[in-house]
């Protein structure tokens, strides 16, 4: 046996024991919500981790962890508008697919910015010595093509690039190729001409994208995702003894994957994919990944969405939705006797509940379920749909309130409208906020949204009609805007309701905190599911505001926050 598979099989040895002797678990998944694509890196104790945003900012969210179970958001890598344009993407466009690496005293993110109906694609480099940020502005990699671009740092101290590409010559349909070449550590420019490492058709992978290099043992390891983020999502494994290979694929690829399960199944669990490794400092392997946690509902209208094609077999899995977008999933892995990876568990399968590292446990501060607009910053967690550079809100002019400034653009309008929110992160959710609003108009709105896009959202809204003040909530399908229900209202401070069940979503209004008059329950949830509303990202959910669209219009209502609460009911 070979030095470094004596040292695989070692490792083996210590992920079959942390196994037998651990038997702690953890709850999957570990960041909740809309947050694709995770990478993640280990600095001495402290684990950081970076995942996709699109078109909403700020973007890139960056989190801390000292245990890999649980994380606190320390800041958005994209925090400026002036960093990058993307003020004209749809809503899975944007920000694609970041990798975060550290070497010596910097921290380096590298993405794909995608825009212009993913017809242009830019790879860039960002930095900061703090992973809180400010980070840099943005570096564009001239000559870097394709997606979801990956930095690797060799013992040299030689900074090199790896991601994929289309090839001229299709073998067959979805067929990608992996390059790599090294970058001057100065200027983030190839040094010569990149080149081939990895053709995908060794294996006839489909969409081989998210490519990672590590060294274990003496051995190039190149990571890839596969099958595309669907059904057939899962993970590939490569090894060579020189950086640019020549790479050879794991007999059993894909070393980690659900395919194999309906999306309903008994793990609750699907569309595991896009892995990227970490050791901890005690010596263990871990791969945090994205996955879906999806909910059984059956649309009688299934047919008539094209997202059906999102799924490998529709008629099997039609049965499933899925509101809360791609979340990051962690899971035990190992390296096996014959140096190749895998999944550490009884099931070979990732699940809801998984081995615990061997860290001490770390919880971050305590998070209030409420948010009372105290601060003169908004809480990191909110964002925007695209960077907008006109100010819509203001924190400072009302202290103590989030005062929103309607805009022109409706909600299910293309272009920034005046409109903050969160990811929703839990099926089972309320989320409810006190509003002071006098829509002057007809046609002046505001109140809670929770949306997947511009296509498809709920809204309880305030509005001015002819005949008066009304509480309303509509449904917007397709673009097109629907009252499904409205009710009179008085002037004053309202309190909006909006409760989250699977696959259903139920608004109230009153006029006092604690107070729910029911307007419109068990709303169709699946609406906003990716499989009907179709795209990348998850459902979010916040506030919003629109003026009257009659020009000429001078006076302006602002709505005015007290405060928002999101809490679970599910745990």
């Amino acid at each position: 046996m070979s030095k470094s598979r004596k040292n695989c099989y070692k490792e083996r040895i210590k992920g079959i024991r942390g196994l037998m002797m651990n038997k702690k678990t953890f709850h999957n998944p570990i960041i909740k919500g809309g947050y694709p694509d995770p990478s993640i890196c280990r600095v001495g104790d402290t684990y950081y981790l970076v995942t996709s945003s699109f078109y909403y900012f700020p973007g890139l969210p960056v989190f801390k962890s000292k245990d890999l179970v649980h994380w606190e958001q320390i800041g958005n890598a994209i925090s400026r508008p002036e960093q990058l344009d993307f003020q004209d993407c749809d809503s899975s466009e944007g920000l694609w697919a970041p990798t975060i690496r550290y070497y010596e005293g910097t921290f380096y993110i590298i993405n794909t910015l995608d825009v212009n109906g993913r017809t242009c694609r830019q790879n860039f480099i960002i930095t900061a010595e703090d992973p809180k940020g400010p980070w840099s502005e943005a570096v564009i990699i001239q000559g870097a093509d394709g997606i979801d671009p990956s930095l690797f740092f060799d013992r040299e101290g030689r900074m090199w690039y790896c991601s994929n590409l289309t090839p001229k010559d299709l073998k067959y349909p979805e067929q990608k190729v992996i390059y790599a070449g090294e970058l001057d550590r100065d200027t983030f420019q190839f040094k010569g001409e990149p080149q081939v490492i990895l053709d995908g058709s060794i294996d006839h992978s489909f969409y081989t994208e998210a490519p990672h290099i590590y060294e274990v043992n003496g051995m190039y390891y190149l990571m890839t995702a596969c099958g595309g983020t669907q059904t057939n999502h899962g993970v590939h494994l490569y090894r060579s003894s020189e950086i640019l290979g020549p790479y050879e694929p794991c007999p059993r690829n894909p070393v980690i994957t659900n395919r194999n399960v309906r999306l309903n199944n008994s793990l609750g669990v699907s569309v595991i994919g896009h892995g990227d490794l970490v050791q901890t400092q005690e010596g263990e392997w871990y791969v945090v990944l994205l996955g879906i946690r999806p909910y059984r509902h059956e649309r009688q209208d299934y047919d008539d969405f094209q997202p059906r094609k999102w799924i490998r077999t529709p008629d099997r899995n039609k049965d499933a939705q899925f509101n809360l977008g791609r979340e990051v999933f962690l899971a035990p892995v190992a390296w096996d006797y014959d140096g190749w990876l895998l999944v550490d568990n009884e099931t070979g399968m990732v699940g809801l509940t998984e081995r615990r590292p061997n860290l001490p446990e770390c919880r971050p501060p305590y998070q209030s379920r409420v948010d009372n607009f105290e601060s003169d910053k908004l809480n990191m967690a909110w964002c925007m749909r695209r960077p907008i550079r006109e100010a819509f809100y203001s924190l400072s002019e009302r202290p103590g309130y989030l005062r929103l400034k309607p805009g022109r653009v409706r909600a299910e309008e293309p272009g920034a409208a005046a409109m903050l929110v969160k990811r929703q992160q839990h099926n089972d959710f309320q989320a409810a906020a006190a509003m002071e609003y006098e829509p002057g108009f007809n046609g002046d709105e505001a109140g809670l949204i929770v949306t997947q896009n511009e296509r498809f959202s709920y809204l309880l809204l305030k509005e001015r009609q002819e005949d008066g003040l009304w509480i309303s909530c509509f449904r917007v399908a397709g673009g097109v805007r629907e009252r499904i229900a409205q009710k009179p209202v008085k002037a004053g401070r309202l309190y909006l309701y909006l409760e989250g069940g699977e696959g259903t979503y139920s608004f109230y209004y009153g006029y006092q905190e604690g107070e729910m008059l029911p307007l419109a329950l068990s709303q169709d949830g699946s609406l906003l599911s990716t499989l009907v509303a179709d795209g990348f990202v998850g459902s979010y959910l916040g506030v919003y505001g629109a003026r009257s669209q009659e020009e000429g219009e001078a006076m302006e209502a602002f709505a005015d926050f007290d405060w928002f609460r999101y809490e679970a009911i599910e745990e």
